[in-house]
Order: C-alpha cells, then structure tokens, then sequence
C-alpha cells in the first residue's frame, strides 16, 4: 500500500509541477510559438483556468487518499503513523481544498464577467494568493513524499 501512495504522491506532485513549469509558460505565451496576435492574455487565462480544473478532479482524489491513508496509519498502525506526515498531509488537504473551493470558482467567477475584471484590483491578490496556495501546497506534498520515503529507508515502516 505504501507503494501506492508514494505513487500517487509522485503522480499529484508531477502533474501540478508540470502545469506551473510548462504549461503556463507556454499558454501566456503563445506569441513566441506561433506569433502575436494569436491570443489575449484573458484567453490565455481561459485555457489555464480550463487546465487546472481538470486537474482537480484528481487532485482531490489524491488529496483525500493521502489523509485517509495518513489518519488510517495514527489510528489503526500506531506503529506506522508519523506525526509530521500526517501535519503535512493535513496542510496539503487545506491548500488543495482553498485552491479547488475558494480560489478556482472566485477566478472562474471573474473570468465569467469579462478581461476587464481580471484586471481589477480585488481580482490581482486573490490570483497571487492562489499561486501561493498551490507552491504551498506543491511543497507540503514534496515534503510528505520526502518524510515516507525517508521512513521506509530508515526501516520505520
């Protein structure tokens, strides 16, 4: 089993590395590929709001197996449970709920009114509050990966 949530670790980790790290660079940029002229920066925005949320549908899944499986292993495998892990699975499962929960559907809410709003002076912070919610929570995975892959080497699971 541990295996398997490793996997799906690995799996939600890459997925959110490789959205940031290639995807965005390439959709808010698009005039270096194919010229200028080919989309706004609001239609850019579009297509990476319609990304990230088809991510998410996986990442909750993988959200809640991992604190599922962190609270299993405090409760049933005393033996096996580890403080820090479960502290970092709970801080994913936040981050991942305010990104998918409060951030996407105020984003998409914006977007829905048009490229003037997305602008705005209310709609700029919530936007970086949202990128500093994923890094969060890109982080608190990496280090839950790290922490049960450290684990198993040192023979504690």
């Amino acid at each position: 089993m541990i295996v398997v949530y490793l996997l799906c670790l690995g799996i939600m980790v890459g997925m959110e590395l490789a959205a940031g790290i290639f995807v965005a660079p390439v959709i808010f940029s698009p005039q270096k590929l194919l010229g200028e002229g080919i989309l706004s920066h609001f239609q850019s925005g579009l297509l990476m709001t319609d990304i990230f949320v088809r991510m998410e549908m996986i990442l909750l899944v993988f959200s809640l197996f991992s604190l599922v499986y962190e609270f299993y292993l405090w409760i049933a495998k005393k033996k096996f449970s580890d403080r820090w892990a479960l502290m970092l699975a709970v801080g994913a499962s936040v981050f991942a709920g305010l990104f998918i929960f409060y951030y996407t559907p105020f984003i998409q809410e914006v977007q829905q009114k048009g490229a003037i709003d997305t602008t705005s002076e209310l709609c700029k912070p919530m936007h970086k509050h949202s990128e500093w919610a994923m890094n969060a929570l890109v982080m608190s995975q990496i280090m839950l990966f790290l922490r049960r892959g450290f684990l198993i080497l040192s023979k504690k699971i």
